[in-house]
């Protein structure tokens, strides 16, 4: 049984279509105090359940609704738990930078292991490898790279993709091998979560090219900012920036729009330009 939880009932009714499986909801509210209140519609007894949320807008919210949740079914009879987070918080803090500071993404993933499997889309993840070596239970790391190609294919025509830092170079190479392009990786330093500096190559032509800006969260924007106004600079003909996770959070869509770029997603994460659909992809890989 699919169940579509706060953030993700729109995909999950396409996933449930797709899987050709059960569909509900959860219910849930708000007590006077801001506590969650959460009740299943159905029986869930002896059926395998697959809770589908990610974690934003909201990310506390969307975390606890997975967890009474997933204990819930566990506690009210279910067979197995599968947790789709596409999208989960806290995954970019896997190191203490200072003395005190919370490690989160290892007590988020002991905090989700309370399912039997997860399933996520191209975590976040810096100084680990796997999602194994933070999880103890069964998990899938599905990337939606092919589908991001796709659209890129139906859409432009001799693309140049561009990671914006080094850390979108999983993301740019392998998109730019689908579509039988190249890319290029931009240098970047970051000051803060709100100042950062991108270099472009010098030994690039940019002139009078369609340029795919490529990375795997958008959130305040300022990775794409930085190279979009040099880009503009180099005479490039259009610019489109294209992410998994389109946080969008500080009026980031809105300032990327003024630049004159087109911006698009994933429906990971539910907005006005989640035009790249992942339901296929997490359906056969239930």
């Amino acid at each position: 049984m699919i169940i579509g939880c706060s953030n993700s009932k729109r995909l999950a009714k396409n996933i449930a279509r797709r899987s050709k499986q059960e569909y509900s909801e959860l219910i849930t509210k708000k007590f006077p105090d801001g506590e969650t209140y959460l009740r299943f519609k159905t029986d869930v007894k002896n059926k395998d359940i697959v809770l589908i949320n990610s974690c934003h807008p909201n990310p506390n919210d969307a975390l606890i609704e997975l967890l009474f949740a997933a204990q819930t079914a566990k506690e009210s009879g279910a067979k197995k738990i599968i947790i789709v987070a596409p999208y989960i918080a806290y995954l970019r803090q896997d190191k203490r930078f200072h003395a005190g500071e919370c490690k989160s993404n290892s007590i988020i993933a002991k905090l989700l292991s309370c399912a039997d499997e997860l399933i996520t889309i191209d975590p976040h993840l810096h100084r680990i490898k796997s999602l194994n070596d933070i999880f103890k239970i069964k998990t899938k790391r599905l990337s939606a790279n092919k589908a991001i190609a796709d659209y890129i294919k139906k859409n432009h025509k001799n693309a140049l993709i561009i990671g914006p830092d080094e850390e979108s170079y999983q993301w740019a190479e392998k998109i730019a091998e689908e579509i039988n392009s190249h890319a290029i990786i931009l240098r970047k330093k970051r000051y803060n979560s709100r100042s950062v500096r991108i270099k472009l190559k010098q030994d690039v032509d940019f002139k009078n090219k369609d340029v795919v800006i490529v990375d795997d969260i958008i959130s305040t924007g300022h990775t794409m900012i930085e190279p979009i106004k040099q880009l503009k600079q180099k005479g490039v003909k259009k610019i489109t920036c294209i992410c998994v996770h389109g946080l969008f959070v500080e009026d980031a869509l809105e300032r990327l729009n003024k630049l004159g770029v087109d911006v698009i997603s994933t429906n990971i994460i539910e907005s006005k330009v989640s035009k790249i659909d992942v339901s296929k992809l997490i359906a056969d890989n239930l």
